[in-house]
């Protein structure tokens, strides 16, 4: 079996837009409709969603089932650690500049509050090294937030080394991980993350509406609950107690369709092994990364150097217009890349072939 066969969108199309959105894969397709069949034909055998994808998570990401608290997005769990941390004027949070909108919101609303959101940007190769990361960071650092993965150029951050800086200044480590979380191997625990936001509609194969926030003890020590719904407590009409874990954050009912959905989509990252995609991806990397070189466009990802690396690729045709219709040629022959103003993105997962690859690069000449 070739894992294509498994994403209906190979048949008429040349899918490189992983980084926005996962096609629906057939397991995931019939897992959802399965579920809707019972919940039109009879409610009570619709099976749990909840604990399942707690156990997938934890086996794909390392940390404890009961560290994974269930959400809709990334936005919506880093708002949640925002908004329950009991931070004081004068302290400060650090983050890259340019940050997707899910890890800068949260954080800049804290500035009413007299928050300090100090920025580090990003160097002229568009790389934001834990040495520039450490110039930002002080005594009264509470958090250092940052991506896995950037959104916009596919760098790859050094987890470990800003676990550190955040260990070194007792603060707390909060990663936005929807660009990495399915594609490239990440351990909670390894890697010394305290707080791990993500949805699942990218790289870990479900669909918008999916999500989950891991917090390990030492965080949940410092974040309140803000938005607690009836999974987040003990069932007691007149007294709020909440569990000792991340159900605490918790805010009431999820799209268990989806959520079942999703269940499927994890299964097959499990069978297939997030390593061996991390390997894949790669490979498909440096045959664009090759391609483009030879074509004489400008890369705007850091590729210098492999542990920066995703599965991530943003290049220019020069303008935004030259960018635009390029991306507009392409989907009008059937190759699906993302065009974001000044870049475009290109973004293969397992499931693509070399041969995908090609005709990309073929289209381009």
């Amino acid at each position: 079996m070739q894992y294509s066969d498994l994403f209906p969108v190979t048949k008429h199309s040349t899918y490189l837009m992983n980084a926005a959105q996962s096609p629906l894969n057939t397991r995931s397709e019939e897992a959802l409709q399965s579920y809707l069949h019972l919940a039109a034909t009879d409610l009570k055998a619709r099976p749990s969603v909840r604990e399942p994808i707690r156990q997938s998570l934890s086996a794909l990401l390392g940390g404890k089932p009961e560290d994974y608290a269930l959400t809709s997005s990334t936005g919506a769990g880093i708002s949640i650690v925002a908004a329950g941390l009991n931070l004081s004027p004068g302290e400060n949070v650090v983050l890259p500049a340019g940050e997707h909108w899910n890890n800068t919101f949260p954080w800049l609303r804290l500035q009413d509050q007299g928050i300090e959101v100090r920025f580090v940007e990003p160097d002229a190769d568009n790389r934001v090294s834990s040495e520039a990361i450490a110039q930002r960071v002080d005594a009264n650092t509470r958090v250092i937030a940052t991506t896995a993965v950037r959104f916009d150029t596919g760098f790859r951050a050094d987890l470990k080394a800003i676990s550190k800086l955040a260990n070194d200044c007792d603060a707390l480590f909060v990663l936005d991980g929807i660009q990495c979380a399915g594609a490239h191997s990440t351990n909670v625990e390894q890697d010394g993350i305290d707080v791990l936001a993500c949805g699942g509609f990218k790289w870990l194969l479900g669909m918008a509406g999916t999500g989950f926030l891991y917090v390990n003890e030492r965080a949940r020590d410092r974040i309140s609950p803000v938005l607690p719904g009836m999974f987040a407590a003990k069932h007691d009409f007149k007294h709020l107690s909440y569990h000792d874990d991340a159900r605490q954050y918790e805010t009431g009912s999820l799209a268990y369709s989806l959520f079942h959905g999703w269940q499927a989509g994890l299964d097959l990252l499990q069978e297939v092994g997030v390593p061996k995609i991390q390997k894949r991806n790669l490979t498909l990397t440096d045959q664009i990364l090759s391609g483009l070189h030879a074509l004489n466009f400008r890369i705007l990802s850091p590729h210098d150097h492999p542990d920066e690396r995703s599965a991530i690729i943003s290049f220019t045709m020069g303008s935004s217009d030259a960018n635009k219709q390029c991306a507009e040629k392409l989907e009008a022959r059937g190759i699906l890349v993302s065009h974001r103003g000044d870049s475009l993105r290109v973004s293969p997962n397992f499931y693509n072939t070399a041969e995908e690859v090609d005709r990309f690069l073929d289209m381009l000449a």
